[in-house]
């Protein structure tokens, strides 16, 4: 895994590495903000540009394909860069994309600007979770990661915000201005973000080869082909929650535009917020004694969070699919909190951002999909409660899967530079 063995004996910049945790939580803030607040604005932008369910579910699919395609990409420029370019980068020109998205008058324009933003934002999530996993070590790694999720999904929950200011304002004043709220922030980053250089991180160097060989060999663990399948199935769950949830929510309990933007979001994005300062803080302390802590906290998020968000999408009585939302957010942020955490235990680190990329192609690939066949489905006119009852059961079973992790941790990768096979678990 190339470790410093001097590493341990070093002071850890302790302030600035809770201090990138801090900056990049605005970052992620606006990432999911500017991504997910079109979800909400549904009938606002079809009355002004005329487009079916399907083509307005497009815009999401197509941004999240776009997102999908880039992200290991991405993920290669930061491991072969530095982080800190990729970031502000990709802010920079997301920011620009969604102010383009308020201009826009026709359904080609508005498509190009999601296309553009998911280019540019696919970028972002690998680089970030890197550098914050290489300034936080196993004590204290999925917390930070944990706290920077929540600017993730404190973006989501003000997504529906949105559609608030689009009941005053009309709904292109908020892409307007969000656009350059992020341009602003980017160039603050500019002058204080920096990445972590050999002896602020457990890595030996701050650079590593990108020759495809390595990197295949380095991240193609069987632990890591697990995550990827659990990554396809969360994408499913996550995207189609994010994509039809305010208009499942709306049709079912005859909710405002507003109302139900914000029921949507916040309910599951506040338990969230609890749930994965809680999970992190649980799998930082446990991993101390159990190496495998970080699969099984995630696992059992999963396994809990399934049967409730089914519970809640057959639900015919508001405050029951409520119950059901909320206790779905609290599993899911068991995952989020150790991801990257765990993916840094099952592929060599050095290789981190690209891993992290992939499962964001998987994750965003399926969830496209599913975006786009609920607008088919709603044209259909079939009960959106389908889709969200056969994403619980997904969710159930990536949670099974999880639980396999920890057979597969130990688990041989081919090293293209010596030729042979090595074990990469730890």
């Amino acid at each position: 895994m190339h470790i410093d063995p001097s590493f341990k004996r070093r002071e850890e910049p302790r302030a600035y590495a809770w201090a990138v945790v801090a900056l990049l939580f605005f970052v992620a803030l606006l990432n999911y903000l500017d991504r997910l607040a079109i979800t909400t604005l549904r009938d606002p932008i079809r009355s002004d540009i005329s487009m079916s369910d399907a083509r307005f579910g497009l815009l999401t699919s197509a941004f999240l394909w776009s997102y999908a395609a880039v992200s290991p990409l991405g993920g290669m420029l930061a491991d072969r860069f530095g982080r800190r370019v990729v970031i502000i980068a990709s802010l920079l020109f997301w920011s620009g994309a969604t102010a383009l998205t308020g201009f826009a008058t026709s359904f080609g324009q508005i498509l190009s600007a999601r296309l553009l933003m998911g280019i540019s934002e696919a970028c972002y999530l690998p680089a970030a979770l890197a550098m914050i996993t290489d300034y936080h070590r196993d004590r204290t790694r999925s917390l930070a990661t944990g706290i920077h999720m929540i600017g993730i999904y404190a973006g989501a929950a003000l997504g529906g915000v949105a559609a608030v200011i689009a009941e005053h304002y009309g709904w292109r004043f908020g892409f307007k201005l969000l656009g350059v709220v992020g341009i602003l922030y980017s160039l603050l980053l500019l002058f204080t973000l920096r990445d972590a250089h050999r002896g602020q991180t457990a890595l030996k160097s701050d650079r590593v080869p990108m020759d495809i060989g390595s990197a295949t060999g380095a991240v193609l663990t069987p632990a890591f082909i697990v995550l990827f399948v659990v990554n396809l199935l969360v994408g499913v769950v996550n995207w189609s929650v994010y994509g039809w949830l305010p208009t499942f929510m709306r049709e079912r309990f005859h909710l405002g535009l507003g109302a139900a933007g914000l029921s949507a979001t916040g309910y599951i994005q506040a338990a969230s917020f609890v749930g994965v300062l809680f999970a992190g803080a649980v799998a930082d302390r446990w991993s101390q004694r159990a190496r495998h802590a970080r699969a099984f906290t995630a696992a059992i998020g999963l396994l809990v969070g399934g049967p409730f968000l089914m519970a809640a999408a057959s639900a015919h009585l508001l405050p029951v699919a409520v119950a059901g939302l909320v206790a779905f957010g609290l599993g899911r942020g068991a995952i989020d909190a150790n991801q990257m955490p765990l993916l840094r235990q099952v592929i060599d680190e050095r290789y981190s951002a690209l891993g992290y990329g992939l499962l964001n192609f998987a994750s965003t690939t399926a969830g496209g999909i599913m975006v786009y066949a609920g607008g088919a489905m709603l044209d259909a006119h079939v009960d959106l409660a389908r889709i969200f009852q056969a994403a619980g059961a997904g969710l159930f079973v990536g949670g099974i899967l999880l639980w396999m992790i920890p057979r597969l941790a130990f688990a041989t990768q081919f090293q293209p530079e010596s030729g042979e096979f090595r074990s990469v678990g730890r």
